[in-house]
């Protein structure tokens, strides 16, 4: 099986369903608000789990209420997803650092399209600057280490360098974008923005003239473009695209997550890319049919299921 380290963040997301969502300093009415367990962090660990693969989680969390449900929520495991020795899969959470504070919360408001707009409040997640005693070693044992940037950028390039240095493969989400160090990108194997990030770090609206700019900088890049599906570039083939299965979204929050945690899996499963990006598609088409982003995530058996249809 699949071993997958995430270093990352965890959110409370605090989510409030509106007919359509307010511009600046106009008031509306709500339909529905919820809290529910996120950051791009524990999304990707989440989505990789239900995946099929095994997963640790690099991060922290504070020491309130949020803290404990994001910590029991990674934990959880799910009676259908179950390891060959009978043992439900949750996400290992012993490198998951409990702190004195808040938690970190997002703050979402999803309009009746689909849509969203998010305000990230780090609380704990800004505490994670550093590698702590025992994390290059998980990071060592893993086939993959997924990044983001929603911790501090020294924390993200030590995981990326130590991955590096113990030839464990880099999937980094450039999310939210921010300039990148170049120490970053030399220790980036896949780099996964989607069509705004990508345009944000180069300048280039078109993603394959993002894309070609980007593998200046790193060895292979995939794109994603939402409801358009995916591209794939390399420096030694032709620029791939792959479509998105067809489905009418009800809430888009964590679908991006989605599809980074199920492509991990199936590269980590050695699928070919066109096979791998299509099956990620898939998972990410489930999540945007439900409300949230983890709630949303689907299981394997649900992705096998479609991907086979």
């Amino acid at each position: 099986m699949t071993h997958i380290a995430v270093l990352g963040s965890t959110n409370m997301d605090l989510v409030t369903y509106v007919e359509k969502a307010p511009h600046r300093g106009e008031t509306v009415t709500g339909r529905e608000f919820r809290t529910i367990p996120g950051g791009k962090g524990a999304n990707q660990a989440i989505a990789a789990a239900r995946a099929g693969a095994t997963v640790s989680m690099i991060g922290a969390v504070g020491n309130d209420g949020f803290g404990t449900r994001l910590r029991s929520t990674l934990e959880l495991p799910h009676p259908r997803l179950r390891s060959g020795g009978g043992t439900p899969i949750g996400v290992t959470t012993d490198h998951l650092r409990t702190i004195e504070g808040p938690s970190g919360t997002a703050h979402i408001v999803v309009d009746d399209a689909g849509g969203n707009a998010i305000v990230v409040i780090p609380g704990a997640n800004g505490t994670v600057d550093h590698l702590a005693p025992g994390d290059e070693g998980l990071i060592a044992s893993a086939d993959a280490l997924l990044l983001q940037l929603e911790i501090p950028l020294a924390a993200v390039l030590a995981g990326a360098q130590t991955a590096r240095s113990h030839g464990v493969r880099t999937i980094l989400t450039p999310a939210p974008a921010r300039p990148l160090p170049p120490e970053l990108l030399d220790a980036t194997d896949l780099l996964v923005p989607n069509e705004h990030e990508a345009a944000t770090l180069t300048g280039r609206s078109d993603p394959f003239a993002a894309g070609a700019a980007l593998l200046d900088r790193v060895p292979r890049v995939v794109i994603t473009l939402g409801a358009a599906g995916s591209v794939y570039l390399t420096r030694d083939a032709e620029p791939l695209a792959v479509p998105a299965p067809h489905v009418t979204a009800v809430d888009s929050t964590g679908a991006g997550d989605t599809y980074v945690g199920a492509l991990a899996v199936a590269l980590g499963e050695e699928r070919p890319i066109r096979e791998a990006m299509t099956w990620a598609a898939t998972a990410a088409a489930l999540s945007v049919q439900r409300e949230g982003a983890s709630a949303s995530m689907p299981y394997r058996s649900e992705i096998e299921a479609r991907y086979a249809s």
